[in-house]
């Protein structure tokens, strides 16, 4: 037994512990707990578990809970660790809330104990995989500087994600980003001063993605995301904070302020029909080209870029402050109709006759020129 893998049951109820384990057993070394608290601490001691199989509802500490401790977890083997939740009665919310705190499947009690054992066994049988890849990407695929994958590696990424997308029917999407003026850059401070300012901002990025998703190097100054199971519109919605957090960063380079930009291109399947993983990957490149020709600092995803996306005054303070007013005026009609009860309120105790409604008036002709 002590050579078969090690699996921890927790439930409330002895009842569905004793069938759990008579199922498993066999195949697996199970060892339970009554709790979640006291999963917990046993997850946290023994490093020989490789998966664990909770109810939902238990006392101390529920399974949404123990979840979301191990994935928060500054264990590796915890963060990834596959991880079942069993709920008596499944609901979309549930199954939401479990997806979002990373759940690797749920099922319900009525699924029964065969069901639970099969997909146990394809979830420690995937783990067994990306663990081989995870060991192949350290030792061969990895820059020895940057640490970020190389572009032979993330075509062979992209085709595993085709692979698993056609299986299940699942979107995979590609997205490439690129600084803008990155030949400036280098020459103005020198090629390796330039590509350590960009790796410094693709390190940043490389713990913002999940653990699916793979980052590597793409050309001089640019990165490819690949992202397997997920839409285009998630990784537009993403690629706009990335392109917004670079835009508003301020780096100091050899006592020099330097402004940054990335233009970004996205692609995915089945949106975009192709016949390679190296056609995809090549599409998003074209996409961040043609962003970076049409003015940079923007996200190109083949008529599917997103709406323009509202900030914040304090946003727009900030930009205005990077002395980037062309980002701020697209969003002047919003803007203006959130600080109107301000100006309206200093126009009375300052004894002011602001133009508000000239103001007005003129902010929606321009919103209304837009649309």
């Amino acid at each position: 037994m002590s050579e078969l893998p090690h699996v921890l049951v927790v439930d409330d109820s002895r009842v569905v512990r004793i069938s759990l384990i008579n199922h498993l057993k066999g195949t697996y070394s199970v060892r339970e707990e009554a709790d979640g608290e006291a999963a917990w601490q046993t997850l946290v001691l023994d490093h020989s578990i490789r998966a664990v199989i909770s109810d939902l509802q238990m006392p101390k500490l529920t399974g949404y809970e123990l979840l979301e401790r191990l994935r928060t977890s500054k264990l590796r083997r915890l963060q990834n660790m596959p991880f079942i939740l069993v709920s008596g009665e499944e609901t979309e919310e549930e199954r939401a809330k479990a997806c979002a705190l990373g759940v690797s499947d749920f099922v319900t009690k009525g699924v029964g104990c065969a069901e639970i054992l099969r997909r146990l066994n394809n979830l420690l049988a995937l783990s067994a995989a990306q663990e081989n890849v995870e060991a192949a990407r350290e030792q061969q695929v990895q820059d020895p500087e940057s640490g970020l994958f190389s572009r032979k590696f993330l075509e062979v990424q992209i085709a595993q994600a085709l692979a698993h997308s056609a299986r299940h029917g699942v979107e995979t999407s590609v997205m490439v980003l690129g600084f803008d003026g990155f030949a400036n850059l280098c020459q103005r401070f020198g090629a390796p001063v330039a590509e350590r300012v960009a790796e410094r901002f693709a390190k940043m990025l490389a713990g913002k993605v999940r653990q699916e998703d793979s980052i590597g190097h793409f050309g001089a100054g640019q990165y490819a995301i690949i992202a397997p199971g997920t839409a285009a519109s998630y990784c537009a919605t993403f690629g706009e904070r990335v392109r917004e957090a670079i835009e508003l960063a301020r780096l100091t380079v050899q006592g020099e302020t330097v402004a940054l930009t990335v233009s970004i291109g996205l692609a995915s399947i089945p949106a975009d029909q192709v016949a390679s993983a190296l056609a995809l990957l090549e599409i998003a490149g074209e996409r961040m080209q043609q962003a970076m020709q049409s003015g940079g600092n923007r996200l190109e995803a083949g008529g599917t870029v997103p709406q323009l996306r509202p900030i914040s005054l304090r946003h727009a303070l900030e930009l205005l402050a990077t002395d980037r007013p062309e980002t701020v005026i697209p969003h002047l009609p919003a803007l203006g109709a959130q600080l109107m009860p301000l100006l309206e309120l200093m126009g009375k105790e300052l004894g002011l006759a602001l133009p508000l409604a000239e103001l007005e008036r003129r902010l929606s002709e321009r919103n209304s020129a837009k649309k």
